[in-house]
């Protein structure tokens, strides 16, 4: 598959984040029959031997789906953490080949094993960059695109705003440019477009979606707290990620001491906080204040179709 195939594929150019202990089977067949890519991080399917089982039903669904519509469900993608700190990596990405998955994310390190494993099908491997130096030993191994996680996105995020990486990336990088970081309305999508972007990527909206496998509790946090009660911080995992204040104060961990964490320098996986990222301090993007409640991922989806056309039909007239 090319990337111009995919995005041929797409009712809308948007990726849905691979989410850690939120995307799920659900989740991702949601996303894909609503006609944008879904994607799910192979940690997400425990113990390992269960990634088998939720690609087998991934594919499964979206084959009936189409059996019964008529429409080409959107291809889907799996993320993989390319570190040392990731026992499973070998054994996920033999799985992954297996399968033939037709879009890779791969995170952290340089992806050198994986493009060559993937290309070796015709998949895709689209690689998270934070800054420009990531972006180019991402692009000198070959990926054929690249997610541009910038300021205000969920989870690990960068620093930078879009409007000074994007442009620095597309002067060297002729690949993929996928935006990350507070999309979460259709006009973000189209202004993700204009500022030359391929696909835009949203992420924390889908947390607060029927078909989510994260808690109801982070749900429901999502949907009633705005950009104001997140905070960026290294203090969870050692790596700068944003996480919802009021979920560091249910943990019991020490708010001022993650505040203050924010100016300081921390190896990936070194967190100082007892209370653990993700499973006991939830993440979510500065773009949560758009996200009224928790609901369906396709209608979600529906409201973002309706947003970007009217975005685009108010530039054009």
């Amino acid at each position: 598959m090319t990337v111009d195939e995919l995005k041929e594929r797409l009712s809308l150019p948007v990726i849905g984040a691979p989410m850690f202990l939120a995307s799920g089977v659900d989740l991702v067949v949601a996303q894909c029959c609503a006609g944008i890519v879904g994607a799910f991080p192979a940690l997400n399917a425990r113990p390992a031997e269960e990634l088998e089982n939720w690609l087998n039903e991934i594919e499964a669904r979206l084959g009936a789906f189409e059996q019964e519509t008529g429409n080409k469900p959107a291809p889907y993608a799996v993320n993989l953490i390319v570190h040392k700190t990731n026992p499973r990596l070998e054994e996920d990405l033999a799985v992954l080949v297996r399968h033939k998955v037709p879009l890779v994310i791969t995170s952290l390190s340089a992806p050198d094993q994986v493009v060559e494993a993937v290309h070796g099908y015709g998949g895709l491997v689209f690689h998270d960059i934070t800054t420009r130096r990531h972006a180019e030993k991402a692009a000198g191994v070959g990926v054929d695109g690249l997610i541009l996680v910038c300021a205000g996105a969920g989870g690990h995020a960068g620093r930078l705003s879009p409007f000074a990486l994007v442009p620095e990336v597309k002067s060297f990088y002729t690949g993929a440019v996928v935006l990350a970081g507070a999309i979460t309305n259709g006009e973000a999508v189209l202004a993700a477009e204009v500022m030359g972007a391929d696909f835009a990527y949203i992420g924390s909206a889908f947390i607060a979606t029927d078909e989510s496998i994260a808690p109801e509790d982070h749900k429901r946090m999502v949907a009633d707290h705005r950009a104001a009660d997140v905070l960026y911080t290294p203090y969870f995992s050692g790596t700068p990620a944003n996480y919802l204040i009021p979920s560091i104060v249910a943990s019991g961990a020490d708010l001022e001491e993650a505040e203050a964490a924010q100016s300081r320098k921390m190896e990936f996986g070194s967190g100082s906080s007892k209370a653990k990222a993700w499973s006991d301090v939830w993440s979510a993007g500065q773009g949560i204040g758009q996200v009224e409640s928790v609901q369906p991922a396709a209608t979600y989806i529906e409201k973002l179709k309706t947003e970007y056309a009217a975005a685009k039909a108010r530039i054009s007239g």
